[in-house]
């Protein structure tokens, strides 16, 4: 109930503005949360929420550009732009 309140007043308050005004009263109210798992519930919704955004503008590649990538693909190998598993491991290790 009181969630559904607070939703309730910050609509209202947020209304007739701008985006950029309502992400400054989203930053208030949010410094204003004391309650952990709040928080944390808010932390889950935006980080499923930019799941589904990344997934919504996915596009799956023409048959077309995957020959050319494996064409690609082909070249680099013949001409030796690879490199081997265990020294793609080493690289990533020193990228800590």
């Amino acid at each position: 109930m009181l969630f559904a309140l607070k939703c309730f007043i910050f609509a209202e308050r947020t209304k007739d503005m701008n985006i950029q005004a309502r992400k400054l009263v989203l930053i208030e109210e949010f410094l204003r949360i004391s309650d952990e798992s709040f928080i944390a519930k808010l932390e889950s919704f935006i980080k499923q929420e930019k799941k589904v955004s990344h997934e919504r503008n996915l596009k799956p590649m023409s048959l077309n550009e995957f020959h050319e990538m494996i064409g690609q693909a082909k070249r680099d190998s013949e001409e030796g732009r690879v490199i081997s598993h265990q020294e793609l491991k080493k690289k990533v290790k020193s990228w800590k």
